[in-house]
């Protein structure tokens, strides 16, 4: 892992002794995806290797639960637009619950670090603004205006409006941009103008202001004395947030900029763009975790370096991740990198994959009627019978994401259940006298038949009927899944219960 040890290194460079605080931050706007967690899970990894290296660690969620309410997603009711304008904290949940729209989406995320056991302590913007915690910053940006405004012209390349403001006011309820007048730091008010031309004032130590953008961030960092900030390559390009933020804590904060983290985004397989929850390019960081374990989606994670783009394919990669790092975690040759890889997906925990293929595993489930017990027996007589008996329980925990994969995401081609009875007619008589033959030479098989030995029956038959060795192969598949295609037949037939399957190449079940 170049990447992380390139990052640790340069921070323990910076900063050599004491707690190293790494801050991650968000707005809780709609569905966290799973493009969200490269920056949460990026940050467990930083504090895992700073305590790998002996050092004292601890990573903050900034909770951006003030921002405005933007735009009404996807998976909202269109009748939250009447909220648009309002922080997010004090707009209403759009589920059953009482709390409000930030709880609700915020909730997700929380549910989604546990899940992926990514060390987290959220702090919300919304309380540090209202208990007066930003007092000190809003005090030093108002009395810095024209320095502001000189860093942000400068670095950013752009004219400011000769009305700007380095805040916002709640107005009528709404977060407004509007002309900044005066600052009264005994009363801690600040004097504004509305957009009818009068002049009112609010209570910057009750959150009734709350700092520009460009100004909140390095805010925060001057506060909190962050150490480290993680964040997507669209903060990170010339003249963006960071660059400004870095600046602005040279000349109004006189204070050392965190470590700068950019990442690259996790795009869908075949999307050029990062994931957008509201516009439905994205999976959920919840379904995520429903399909593939956590150290898996970890592993996705961290074994690319950040400036490269990920793409997550939610149906055939899957079945390719899972069988990628089932071989990291069983291969007994790892390099250093490799090792490093994988004690820190499995945050220093033994993997909880099993040695059995993906693929295997969801042949054996759909065959066994989705029985889990049943689905042990099945893979008991293939050549993996030794794993069932020592990871019997790890195999039935991977189940579940399967069961998961197979009803949210698995490609029809993929899915399949035997059929419950056929209709004799749709067979020719060919069909008819090749599963009859198959089905004599079946029942006289050992009882320890594989995969091989059902392979080499199916072509006993090549020449001795009147169909192409490809109708063979179709034919087994219809009278037993009612496709045309479906799993490896020989090792199919061979995790098939016996009886059943003699009786219906006979066409008696």
């Amino acid at each position: 892992m170049l990447w992380l040890n390139k990052i640790v290194d340069e921070i323990i460079a910076k900063h050599p002794q004491g707690e190293v605080l790494i801050e991650s931050g968000g707005s809780p706007s709609g569905t966290y995806h799973l493009g969200h967690m490269r920056e949460l899970v990026t940050c467990d990894a930083i504090l895992l290797e700073l305590r790998h290296r002996g050092r004292q660690a601890r990573h903050i969620y900034f909770v951006d639960d003030l921002d405005v309410f933007r735009k009404v997603p996807s998976n909202v009711a269109e009748e939250w637009s009447q909220h648009l304008g309002k922080p997010l904290c004090d707009v209403p949940s759009p589920g059953a619950d009482d709390g409000s729209y930030a709880d609700y989406f915020l909730q997700g995320l929380i549910d989604s670090c546990k899940a992926l056991n990514v060390e987290v302590e959220f702090v919300r913007s919304h309380p540090k603004y209202r208990s007066g915690w930003f007092v000190p910053a809003i005090e030093l940006c108002l009395e810095n205006i024209p320095q502001i405004r000189t860093t942000l012209e400068r670095i950013s390349n752009r004219s400011l409006d000769q009305n700007w403001s380095p805040i916002q006011v709640l107005e009528n309820g709404r977060l407004k941009n509007r002309k900044f007048l005066s600052l009264n730091k005994q009363n801690k008010t600040v004097e504004f103008e509305s957009a009818d031309g009068e002049a009112l004032t609010a209570l910057y130590d009750k959150g009734q202001v709350k700092l520009d953008w460009r100004l909140d961030w390095p805010a925060r960092w001057w506060m909190l004395n962050v150490h480290v900030e993680p964040f997507g390559r669209e903060h990170a390009s010339a003249g963006g947030s960071f660059d400004t933020g870095l600046q602005l804590m040279q000349d109004v904060f006189k204070a050392e900029a965190p470590v700068p983290v950019p990442y690259d985004s996790i795009h869908m397989v075949g999307d050029t763009k990062k994931m957008s929850a509201s516009k439905g390019t994205a999976i959920s960081a919840m379904e995520g975790i429903q399909i593939m374990p956590a150290e898996v989606i970890r592993y996705f994670i961290l074994r690319s370096p950040l400036n490269r783009p990920i793409q997550f394919d939610p149906i055939d990669g899957v079945v390719k991740l899972m069988d990628e790092y089932a071989a990291l975690a069983a291969d007994t040759n790892r390099g250093e990198s490799e090792d490093r890889l994988l004690q820190v997906s499995t945050r220093g925990e033994q993997p909880g994959i099993s040695r059995v293929p993906f693929s295997h595993l969801v042949a054996s489930y759909q065959a066994s009627l989705k029985d889990f017990d049943k689905t042990l027996e099945v893979i008991k007589r293939t050549e993996h019978s030794t794993v069932v008996n020592e990871e019997a329980e790890i195999i039935k925990a991977e189940l579940k994401f399967i069961d998961n994969w197979l009803e949210k995401r698995a490609p029809e081609e993929v899915k399949f259940e035997l059929v419950e009875a056929v209709e004799i007619d749709a067979f020719s008589v060919a069909q008819k006298e090749y599963m009859k033959k198959l089905a004599d030479v079946i029942a006289k098989a050992p009882a320890d038949a594989d995969g091989s030995w059902f392979h080499a029956a199916i072509y006993e038959f090549k020449n001795a009927v009147e169909l192409e060795p490809s109708q063979l192969f179709s034919t087994l598949y219809q009278v037993t899944i009612g496709k045309k295609a479906g799993p490896r037949a020989g090792w199919f037939l061979s995790i098939l219960p016996r009886e059943w399957l003699i009786s219906r190449l006979r066409l008696e079940a």
